[in-house]
């Protein structure tokens, strides 16, 4: 006698499939995450798929956004413990880079945008405006905030895409970009305890 499948909310059901295509993308790159992929590592129908996602596209959007707040989220409370002595300037830019390189981030969008989903970069570009807005003293007015976030950013993204070729082209230790977002970050969070300390 067969056990039936049990039926899963909306909700479970699109968690499980962003996860499923989290694991892809992580182990076989951005071109594996489709619905037949995802759907065939979840045990569910291309149409259930179809339905919550609406293409491939729609999937690796979902996927993204998925990611993006996963990571801004962990971001975001690897700030506030700095701030308060807990946690690292390091921790910061490791998960920062981590979400990019070995979380698969960068590869996605950069294959969404190759393929012709020009708004591939919407769900992070969203995460972190909204993370910067939440952490900064000034909200959306932090405009250092705003600087160091976007220099941050910027550097993961491309460490992840050419930093280990470019890095062993300089003859640079493969950790040199991770350094340099570092000592910046360590720079910035100096100003902001002094502003608070006065």
């Amino acid at each position: 006698m067969s056990i039936a499948k049990r039926r899963l909310s909306p909700e479970e059901s699109r968690s499980m499939a962003l996860a499923a295509a989290r694991d892809l993308l992580i182990e076989t790159g951005p071109q594996s995450v489709t619905l037949k992929a995802v759907a065939g590592r979840i045990g569910r129908t291309h149409a259930n798929l179809l339905h919550h996602f609406g293409s491939a596209s729609g999937l690796q959007k979902a996927l993204a956004a998925y990611l993006s707040d996963e990571v801004c989220g962990l971001i975001g409370q690897a700030i506030l413990k700095t701030r308060t002595g807990e946690g690292s300037v390091r921790d910061i830019v490791d998960l920062t880079f981590d979400a990019f390189d070995k979380q698969g981030a960068a590869a996605l969008w950069s294959w969404m945008m190759l393929t012709g989903n020009e708004d591939a970069l919407d769900p992070i570009v969203d995460a972190i405006h909204t993370l910067v807005d939440d952490i900064g003293e000034g909200g959306h007015e932090d405009r250092e905030m705003h600087e160091d976030t976007l220099a941050l950013v910027l550097m993961a993204l491309g460490d992840a895409l050419i930093g280990e070729r470019l890095s062993g082209s300089l003859d640079l230790a493969r950790n040199s970009a991770r350094d340099m977002a570092e000592r910046q970050l360590d720079d910035a969070l100096g100003r902001w305890r002094q502003e608070h300390e006065s």
